[in-house]
Formats: structure tokens, sequence, C-alpha cells
């Protein structure tokens, strides 16, 4: 079983998850976007009705998590997967306001992080993986043979993730709003004390703020020609 990892990492709405599953299917890799693992342990502490600055209840929902990602082909609602989050279909849901606005302070609880860390590993064990996340390259899969990162303005990322919000039929639409969170969860992983974000010394960098979807996409296949790396499904 060949273990090969590309690892992708970025802030809100930089395009990590588009492209890096375009990546995967290009390649013939399996697809993990971590950050719906800390998106489920946020959305399983509010409707448990935690508070979620009460670190030591949001780590019990952490380490008891039910949580379980099922490839989708040709869904209606154009998903790339299914997340089950307790028995129950969380996809969507995930990508609330709420959780939007709690989701930067789960991830940044130690035991939180080391838990989903252990998933995450466990999960690249053994597959060709492209990994989408804040820390893969830096500390979930530091020796990856291609790590990632995207980056672009934050106005540019509000823009892409008020459309996404028009598309989805959310409530908060307001570019301003959506801009002051992307910068307030920029400040938060950036800062924060373990696993800030950031990119890995030895990661390729990519700014996204001009380049199409199909042109990051190109970049990425091409680093993955530079190094060699194997294409499954060639």
């Amino acid at each position: 079983m060949i273990e090969t990892t590309i690892t992708i990492d970025g802030p809100a709405a930089s395009g990590k998850t588009t492209v890096g599953y375009e990546l995967a299917q290009a390649i013939g890799y399996v697809f993990l976007d971590t950050g719906v693992m800390y998106r489920a342990v946020t959305l399983a502490s509010l409707n448990a009705g935690i508070d979620p600055n009460d670190e030591a209840a949001v780590v019990k929902i952490a380490e008891s998590l039910d949580f379980d990602i099922q490839p989708e082909v040709g869904h209606e609602d154009g998903r790339h997967y299914t997340v089950m989050v307790n028995g129950i279909d969380a996809t969507w849901e995930l990508r609330n306001s709420d959780v939007n606005q709690n989701v930067s302070a789960v991830s940044s609880y130690p035991q939180v992080r080391e838990e989903m860390v252990r998933l995450q590993r466990e999960f690249a064990d053994g597959h060709a993986t492209v990994m989408v996340g804040r820390d893969i390259g830096t500390v979930v899969l530091p020796d990856a043979p291609l790590k990632i990162y995207l980056e672009a303005t934050a106005e540019i990322r509000a823009r892409r993730r008020m459309g996404d919000h028009l598309q989805r039929n959310y409530n908060t639409v307001e570019f301003e709003k959506i801009l002051a969170d992307i910068i307030r969860r920029d400040n938060i992983d950036s800062s924060r004390e373990h696993s800030p974000l950031k990119p890995a010394d030895d990661a390729l960098i990519i700014d996204t703020s001009q380049l199409t979807p199909d042109g990051v996409l190109q970049a990425m296949l091409d680093a993955v020609t530079e190094r060699q790396l194997p294409v499954l499904n060639a």
C-alpha cells in the first residue's frame, strides 16, 4: 500500500478544500479535510448545550465523538463527502454561523488537537492521502514529501465565503460581517500557542488571490510531477 501524503494548509477560504479535493481526484489519492473534524467537535458541543469556552467539557466531547466521513459521488447538493456526527448527517450544518464563530476557539485547545491529530495520523497510515488543514505540514505529517500552503487576501477570502453562503442560502451574507470573522479567525489561528497557522519551512506557497481554482490545481499537479510522486490513476 502506497502511503504518500500531500499536505495542504492555509487560512479560512483560501481554497484548500476545493482544490485539495480536485487534486486528490486527479491523482487517485484519498481526501481528508481535517477542518471538518474540529467543526464536528464544535457542533457536537453546541448541540449538547456546552459553552465552547468550557475547555474541559469540550475535550470530553472530542474524546467521545462519533465521527465518520463517507465518500459521495454525484450527490445532488454538490457535496464532496458526507460528514456523520454522532450518527447524523451534519455535512452542511458544520458550516453554519455558530460553528464558524466558535471553531477557532475549540481547535485551540491542546487536548482537542491531540485527539484530532491522533485520528488524522491513523487516517493517513496505509493510504495515499491529500490532507487539508492548518497544521498538517507543520505538526500532523511533517515528513510528507510535498507540503503546500495556500494564501489569499482577507478581502478575497471573505468574498469567496460570502458566495458559499449565498449558494447554501445561509442567513449571514453581509460582507463586512464575514470579513470581520475571517480576520478574527486568522488572528486566533496564527497566534495560538499550540500548532499555530503557518507554512512549513519547506512548503510550496501558492497565493490564490488572482488564480482560478484550475490555475491552483495546475500548480499543484506541476509540484507532484516535480517531486516525482506516484499518480495512482494514471
